[in-house]
């Protein structure tokens, strides 16, 4: 074995050790572990700057570690989303969820092409990734008070998970968007679009006819066939198995990875028995989950940082307000006043799913998502899991709400 491969190795164990240590050091000051992650390789892109501790090897081992994060990340999601449940709610949450969304949005929008001066594509990545909510931090948060399971908390959830569910489905749109977009100024762009959105649209049709006759009629007989010849972990290492294949046909069909890993999580989440066994999935999910937001601090450049501070400190701010009053004013009648605060705050933080959308860009290139705006969108999400937490906190202690099954 190479020199350069036992360095690799050296370097990917070091950093699952620090990931672990990070994770329990914030965890028990109530904050987002993903702000440790992301922090942390960005240290590591620091340390390389001063040496050649990111060799060609390293980078890529890093780069399959984090596809394989944002797979299980996604997976994870789609299996614990009830979408017949978020279907039932609609009726319930969706004013508010639409509200925010597009207060969001546009004003995302708005803030970033008008008073930034940025391009308007990445505008519109800029407003797609604020429209999206961290689902997981919000319920962290409502759980901790004591009230998940209280009206507001189960509102704040409905609404979360809308948001995600709703980031999820405009991620897909803007990529497969985006590129012809940008070739508009050198091509007629409408010919192009049309076309682009009908070739999208039968792929589009044909991944979710092949994901619901899987769910239908290959789901549950596979289940049980390797239940009969494997015990659970296995089971479920089977199960994850399957949505790394779904995951990779979304990528050849030209989707993103993590969409093909969302929609195999869906699949999965309507079989109850796939569901009990999630705690089989938790340890490939803490192993590689990290790796996706220590991809995210590699990529951020330190020499945009000082060029990311205003456009970063505007972009908080909108993403803060953006939530507050697009959550708050539809929420107000139903709930009151003080009730629509704490579920407008809960929708602040912006984590999982707006920081896949903001990398997917990056990645794209600079025409999407250039360094600095990637740079001031890490630091919005950095902001947002550390203020809500604390803001949201204090709110639920003065306004305290208790389990429903407390008080019946």
């Amino acid at each position: 074995m190479s020199i350069e491969l036992l360095l690799v190795i050296l370097l990917i164990g070091t950093t699952i050790v620090l990931a672990l240590l990070v994770k329990s050091g914030l965890e028990s000051i109530g904050f987002p572990s993903l702000v440790g992650y992301v922090t942390l390789g960005f240290f590591i892109r620091l340390a390389d700057s001063q040496g050649e501790l990111l060799s060609v090897e390293a980078q890529k081992a890093y780069k399959l570690l984090s596809d394989i994060g944002i797979i299980c990340l996604l997976f994870e999601v789609g299996l614990k989303s009830n979408l017949a449940g978020l279907i039932r709610q609609l009726r319930h949450a969706s004013i508010i969820w639409i509200s925010n969304i597009l207060f969001s949005g546009v004003l995302g929008y708005v803030a970033s092409y008008f008073i930034l001066n940025i391009a308007w594509i990445p505008s519109l990545f800029i407003s797609v990734a604020l429209t999206a909510t961290s689902v997981g931090v919000t319920v962290a948060l409502w759980k901790e008070a004591n009230a998940l399971t209280s009206p507001d908390g189960e509102l704040a959830i409905d609404v979360a998970e809308l948001d995600d569910l709703s980031g999820i489905i405009l991620m897909a749109m803007i990529f497969a968007v985006a590129p012809i977009l940008e070739l508009s100024l050198e091509t007629p762009v409408l010919p192009r679009l049309a076309q682009a959105s009908g070739i999208l649209l039968s792929k589009l049709l044909i991944f979710v006819a092949f994901c619901l006759l899987f769910s239908r009629y290959a789901e549950h007989p596979i289940t049980l066939f390797f239940q009969k010849v494997a015990p659970p972990p296995d089971l479920m290492i089977m199960i994850a198995g399957i949505g790394f294949i779904i995951a990779a046909i979304a990528g050849l069909l030209g989707f993103s990875i993590a969409i093909g890993a969302f929609f195999a999580g869906l699949i999965y989440s309507r079989d109850p028995q796939a569901v009990k066994m999630q705690t089989s999935f938790t340890p490939l999910y803490e192993f590689f989950t990290p790796f996706f937001f220590i991809g995210i601090g590699l990529d951020i450049d330190p020499n945009t940082l000082t060029n990311a501070l205003g456009p970063g400190f505007v972009l908080l701010v909108v993403a803060i307000v953006g939530k507050l009053i697009g959550t708050w004013l539809p929420a107000v009648p139903a709930v009151g006043w003080s009730n629509a605060l704490l579920v407008g705050i809960s929708m602040v933080p912006r984590a999982e799913i707006a920081m896949v959308i903001i990398r997917r860009g990056r990645l794209l290139g600079e025409w999407a998502v250039p360094p600095h705006v990637f740079s001031a969108m890490v630091g919005v999400s950095f902001a947002t899991c550390i203020i809500a937490p604390i803001v949201l906190h204090y709110a639920l202690r003065r306004w305290p709400h208790k389990e429903l099954q407390e008080t019946t």
